[in-house]
């Protein structure tokens, strides 16, 4: 049996004192049913209604009031620069979850996309960080298909122009 129990996630700004903490990689970080450990080395069963989305700064609300921060761990990373613009573009067309800083973008350690990424001028660099990339164009937090829903922009979507898939 868990020791805490949370079906609520709480945004960042939207609470104050945590009791606990969970360090989360990017991927630990969509989920919708699953037992995390604590910081403090506490078991937390998470029974969310639906796959949820989680950043650095949110927490789980617990019933009695008491919440626990979702920490993001620190992960390998490729930091990017050069020509920010072109680079995202490039980053974007190939489905690449990607975190856009004023002076630097930061992607997943992917050795292909990070040689791509020097053959058009870019200088990468593997690091190690919390990882928060961008959410999805249509609100749904992730960017995990090429399904764009049903928008007035399917109409003149045409997959065929310059699409790597």
């Amino acid at each position: 049996m868990a020791d805490y129990i949370s079906q609520t996630v709480l945004k960042s700004g939207a609470w104050t004192h945590a009791c606990d903490s969970c360090l989360l990689f990017y991927e630990d970080r969509f989920l919708r049913r699953k037992v995390l450990k604590t910081a403090k080395g506490a078991s937390l069963l998470v029974d969310l209604a639906q796959t949820t989305s989680l950043n650095h700064g949110d927490a789980f609300a617990l019933a009695d009031g008491q919440v626990i921060e979702v920490v993001a761990a620190l992960e390998p990373l490729l930091e990017i620069t050069g020509d920010l613009v072109q680079l995202a573009w490039h980053i974007g067309n190939r489905h690449t979850p990607c975190q856009i800083e004023s002076d630097r973008l930061l992607i997943q350690n992917d050795a292909v996309i990070g040689h791509m990424l020097e053959h058009l001028g870019a200088t990468v660099r593997q690091i190690e960080a919390p990882f928060t990339p961008e959410g999805g164009a249509y609100g749904h937090g992730r960017t995990h298909s090429h399904d764009h829903g049903a928008t007035a922009y399917d109409y003149d979507h045409d997959h065929d122009r310059d699409h790597d898939h």
